[in-house]
């Protein structure tokens, strides 16, 4: 389980990890692609670690090919989620800071299916959501999709 620590800058004792996540609109563009976490049961936007010799896009499709089985095309940057008084400390030990960059996408092929990182999916209203077991950074995520900005969003300082 990661543990989350708040503090002063406290972030300068970990490494910068970047992240991505997808917000996957239906056909409609009325609901949002959510995944039923496996290791805590929570409902998430797909996404993950970005890995060195990708890009940000491209390690955004990954993420959600391999949590949904769907490939996806990465249309535009919704927001940007960062804090330098904020660390994530995994159980091997590695201690972070997180960069999130949460992109709007859209499906052009695959077909939804559940694996060893998602155990469920479905698209859901806004106000499905509210309903659902979720992180406050996935909550955080799902709210700025729905919000429907042309410029993105900035958080320099979060707490969740």
């Amino acid at each position: 389980m990661v543990k989350v620590v708040s503090g002063e800058r406290i972030a300068k004792e970990g490494q910068l990890g970047i992240g991505c996540s997808a917000f996957v609109f239906d056909s409609k563009r009325e609901k949002v692609l959510l995944i039923q976490r496996s290791d805590d049961g929570k409902w998430a936007v797909p996404g993950g670690a970005m890995m060195a010799g990708e890009s940000l896009s491209e390690a955004c499709a990954r993420e959600v090919l391999e949590e949904t089985g769907l490939k996806i095309k990465v249309n535009r940057l919704l927001s940007v989620y960062t804090s330098p008084h904020r660390l994530l400390t995994y159980p091997d030990g590695n201690k972070w800071q997180p960069v999130n960059l949460h992109f709007e996408a859209e499906i052009i092929d695959g077909e939804l299916t559940t694996n060893e990182e998602a155990t469920a999916f479905g698209f859901f209203s806004f106000l499905e959501t509210k309903k659902l077991d979720m992180h406050g950074m996935d909550r955080m995520r799902v709210c700025d999709g729905f919000k429907g900005k042309v410029e993105t969003i900035i958080y320099d300082d979060y707490d969740v």
